[in-house]
């Protein structure tokens, strides 16, 4: 079973998901939290695998709460849902850890396979979402944010790794990946794997960042 911590300030949002996981064998509600400041209290006492993380709440809002949740260590993986697809807070949401991100009005098999992915460690928007709010968000980081010489996240990287690692983040799938590379599938998630391990990325997505950081892509 996957638990799942669903934040929001609005109780009929949480209850419409509250419904909608609750009608899933194998999602599990771990609770629910009306603000940022108790997703953190909740998700320390629950260990949720998953945190479904609205953005705009009062007080603690869900960027700072997720950075909390990640910086404690927990092995509680953030889905931030936002109201906007392109929302102006969601690629701060990235950076401060979350595993990715879905607009509130995604389909319901949408969200739920987007919680099993994240629960997973998997990619969990589409690859050329992903790419449309890095490529309009990244460009906007502080000048300090850019890295002074090479990216020691990349460092280790072999070519072929560093290669995917930059395909990953041009939004290529990893059956693209394997098509256009020549390669079984299998060998690309391997490849993943130790790209996710070398670079101490979370997950796919903060891979994708990563690339941006190191400036292995660049925003269109």
């Amino acid at each position: 079973m996957t638990s799942v911590l669903i934040v929001d300030d609005q109780p009929m949002q949480r209850f419409g998901f509250r419904m909608l996981l609750e009608s899933q064998d194998d999602l599990t509600v771990a609770g629910e939290a009306g603000d940022g400041a108790e997703a953190v209290r909740l998700t320390a006492r629950l260990h949720p695998d998953v945190v479904l993380m609205d953005i705009r709440m009062p007080g603690l809002d869900g960027i700072e709460a997720t950075r909390r949740i990640v910086a404690s260590g927990a092995r509680t993986r953030v889905l931030i849902l936002t109201t906007f697809d392109l929302d102006e807070y969601a690629y701060d949401g990235l950076r401060a850890g979350a595993s990715g991100f879905l607009v509130k009005d995604a389909l319901p098999e949408e969200l739920l396979s987007g919680i099993r992915a994240v629960a997973t460690g998997d990619a969990v928007v589409a690859p050329s979402l992903t790419r449309r709010l890095l490529d309009a968000y990244v460009q906007h980081l502080p000048a300090t944010n850019a890295p002074q010489g090479p990216d020691p996240r990349i460092a280790a990287l072999t070519d072929r790794e560093r290669e995917i690692l930059t395909v990953i983040a041009q939004g290529w799938t990893n059956s693209e990946i394997a098509a256009r590379l020549h390669l079984a599938e299998s060998t690309v998630k391997t490849h993943v794997s130790r790209i996710l391990a070398k670079t101490g990325a979370r997950d796919r997505v903060q891979a994708v960042i990563v690339a941006y950081d190191a400036k292995l892509v660049e925003p269109a």
